[in-house]
């Protein structure tokens, strides 16, 4: 555990919570993840290669350490999916370190076509001496619940309609934004010749997360479901992190002159109330709205870096990290424009707060640090430290 979840145990009164199955503080495994877990593991066995999908903002912690094992004697492609949210600054870092551990890996973003081809030209390529021997060929993407699993096939889906135009009408898989979406299993054909078939499969978890502030990164992500951990906890763990790191004060240097705007205009604008910080249908955002919420984000910067430079006390301290994120509370409500008489107050700024992240327009994040690769790499599997190399 780092030193901010150290902190975050004590100052958020963690204690020993476990995310389990077995009841206790948080009950967050359901049902269909056991049944999903098992037929993974069945058709393992039936994959030629394996396309492990995992957040860019998360490279470790969204890896399911229960299927490590098994994927580890698997021809496999990591993708790390949402680039576009991660600091690009950081994510050729992890590209270099799986690179060191001898594993594939590639940055996707799953709705990009361009991106998707070009993970699907490394597959191929992976799978060259396969496909000149057999006829058929069968990929398995694996990953965490609302990765993005869903939306690579649908990707795949439209590639495969230019490619080969013939084939017959291919179902599509769902997406949404919740974990949980897909709960069965689907096969999808995605080539004609030699036939390649992709298996779209449920997100499932490890049934036990001894670790918390890995179950608290994969809460933030959208992994689990945020009224399973709660709004309010996953805005404290957030609000830690970018204390401990600084990144308030980055954005007051990066911001100056914009933030100093903002300030002398919040008190000038007309009151509005905020139900949504994203339109609830599949609409192309218009202008108004995009302006919208980037003056929101710029708000909420403005607030936190302003608490940020003016706390005097250390942040290594819980007690005192604890009130910094008090009088943060007490900003974002400000910035937000939450009446202080609104039921729940606390739980919608979290609320607005957490979509800001999850949507990119507090900046890219990288969450999980870059392991320091030793010379001597061990790539065998025990339960206190799963794959030295962390695949």
């Amino acid at each position: 555990m780092s030193g901010v979840g150290k902190i975050l145990k004590k100052c958020m009164g963690l204690g020993e919570m476990r995310f389990n199955t077995g009841g206790g503080n948080i009950n967050w495994y359901p049902g269909h993840m056991a049944a999903a877990t098992r037929a993974i593991n069945a058709r393992l066995k039936l994959a030629d290669l394996v396309i492990e999908l995992r957040d860019s903002r998360i490279p470790l912690s969204s890896a399911n350490q229960d299927l490590q094992p098994r994927l580890s004697y698997k021809p496999r492609v990591i993708a790390l999916n949402k680039k576009d949210l991660a600091n690009p600054n950081i994510m050729h870092k992890w590209v270099d370190y799986f690179d060191s551990c001898k594993q594939d890996c590639l940055p996707i973003n799953a709705h990009s076509r361009t991106s998707v081809q070009k993970l699907l030209e490394l597959v191929e390529l992976k799978l060259k001496e396969k496909i000149a021997k057999e006829p058929t060929v069968l990929v398995m993407v694996v990953g965490v619940p609302n990765v993005g699993k869903s939306a690579l096939i649908n990707c795949m889906h439209q590639i495969a309609s230019s490619r080969f135009p013939v084939q017959e009408k291919k179902k599509r898989a769902k997406v949404g934004p919740l974990p949980g979406v897909t709960q069965d299993i689907a096969g999808f054909k995605i080539a004609q010749r030699p036939s390649i078939y992709v298996l779209d499969t449920p997100g499932v978890l490890v049934p036990t997360i001894s670790d918390i502030e890995t179950g608290l990164k994969l809460a933030l992500a959208g992994s689990v479901k945020d009224s399973v951990v709660g709004e309010e906890r996953i805005a404290q763990y957030l609000l830690a992190v970018l204390n401990t790191r600084q990144t308030p004060l980055h954005w007051r240097n990066v911001h100056n002159n914009t933030l100093k705007e903002l300030q002398n205009e919040i008190d000038d604008k007309r009151d509005y109330n905020i139900k949504d910080l994203l339109p609830k249908t599949r609409t192309l955002p218009v202008a108004s709205n995009v302006h919208y919420v980037e003056g929101v984000a710029k708000e909420v910067q403005c607030a936190l870096s302003s608490t940020l430079s003016e706390f005097r006390g250390d942040l290594q301290d819980e007690n005192e990290l604890e009130m910094l994120i008090e009088k943060q509370f007490e900003a974002l409500q400000k910035a937000l424009k939450i009446s202080n008489r609104a039921n729940e107050a606390r739980m919608m700024v979290s609320k607005k707060f957490l979509t800001l992240f999850r949507a990119g327009k507090l900046g890219p994040f990288i969450l999980d640090d870059v392991p320091v690769v030793t010379s001597k790499l061990r790539i065998s599997y025990n339960s206190d430290d799963p794959f030295l190399c962390h695949f």
